[in-house]
């Protein structure tokens, strides 16, 4: 089983942006495998949990967005958790549990996939630790850095800025890379 939750902000206002990286890749997904996203207000988030054949293996998933804002995220994800998949709590278990996110500490274009380790500063992340109460998940950081070394602008409004189309393709070309990565 593979649990992918991607980070972002509902509303239309966020559509495109950099801190939507983690749903861009989740709306990837939905898309890749033929899947549709139901949205629970039980829990605050559109997911769906498929069986999927890669390669001719069959593969259990749930993708998952949050539709609460982002520095709450970790409230909705305790919550679908606790009620589909408490097992998943323990921080041993966390095997299972990938969170996709915006990584200001790398430039567009790149990713890293660790276990437990996140960018210095990113409240969503600290709402999902603060509700987990642990980091020991498999942490996919989604690079959107783009300002080439200039640094005037404030991270928490340029992270909310619109990507132009150079940035979208990069992006999705880093996503498509993730894809291949998490479902080979």
């Amino acid at each position: 089983m593979k649990i992918i939750m991607g980070l972002g902000n509902p509303g239309k206002e966020y559509e495109q942006t950099r801190h939507n990286a983690g749903f861009a890749l989740i709306d990837y997904l939905v898309k890749k495998f033929s899947l549709s996203l139901k949205f629970d207000k039980k829990f605050n988030v559109e997911y769906v949990k498929a069986e999927i054949i890669q390669n001719g293996v069959a593969q259990d998933i749930c993708l998952i967005k949050s539709m609460t804002f982002m520095n709450r995220s970790g409230i909705a994800l305790r919550a679908f958790l606790d009620y589909f998949y408490p097992e998943m709590l323990e921080e041993d278990e966390g095997n299972h549990l990938i969170i996709a996110h915006d990584d200001l500490d790398l430039e567009l274009g790149q990713f890293k996939l660790q276990k437990g380790k996140g960018p210095k500063i990113h409240n969503g992340l600290a709402s999902i630790y603060e509700n987990l109460r642990h980091k020991n998940f498999w942490h996919l950081r989604l690079g959107v850095d783009s300002r080439a070394g200039n640094r005037n602008i404030d991270p928490s409004n340029y992270v909310l800025m619109k990507l132009n189309q150079e940035e979208k393709t990069s992006l999705e070309k880093v996503i498509i890379e993730v894809s291949s990565l998490l479902f080979s």
